[in-house]
């Protein structure tokens, strides 16, 4: 498994976790619950190994990462019945392949237009973030 020494997906450094808990490896990633909850749910799948492009996967590499991207929005409708799913893959300032799932609510915080990174508004107490990981790890 390929890793870069300057990457926050790659060291699980000290940084990456003042933004997002760590849930469990899938097949082709790893998922996090991204702290700053302004839409409820909202998650990071991060690829294994050190890419920063889809194209950079082999077809069978790519088929899985987003296979696992579909298992997670599948179980983040499950537990949050969204209104709609969005899918966010810059890395422009972060060269590493992962996908922001951010589920939005239509009388919800930021409905109707591209989601804020990350808006600092809404954070959980550490039994509420326990509450979320386990729903979503229940409908994985």
């Amino acid at each position: 498994m390929e890793k870069s020494i300057d990457c926050l997906y790659c060291q699980r450094n000290e940084l990456q976790k003042s933004l997002m808990i760590e849930i469990c490896d899938l097949n082709a990633s790893t998922l996090f619950l991204f702290k700053e909850q302004s839409h409820p749910g909202r998650c990071v799948v991060a690829y294994k190994d050190h890419v920063n492009e889809l194209f950079e996967l082999s077809e069978d590499d790519r088929n899985a990462f987003m296979a696992d991207v579909c298992k997670v929005a599948g179980a983040i409708q499950t537990v949050f019945s969204p209104t709609k799913i969005n899918y966010g893959a810059y890395s422009d300032k972060l060269p590493h392949l992962h996908f922001h799932l951010v589920p939005k609510y239509e009388d919800g915080f930021g409905f109707g237009g591209t989601f804020e990174m990350n808006p600092q508004k809404v954070y959980l107490s550490d039994a509420e973030y326990v509450e979320t990981i386990a729903k979503i790890v229940k409908a994985l």
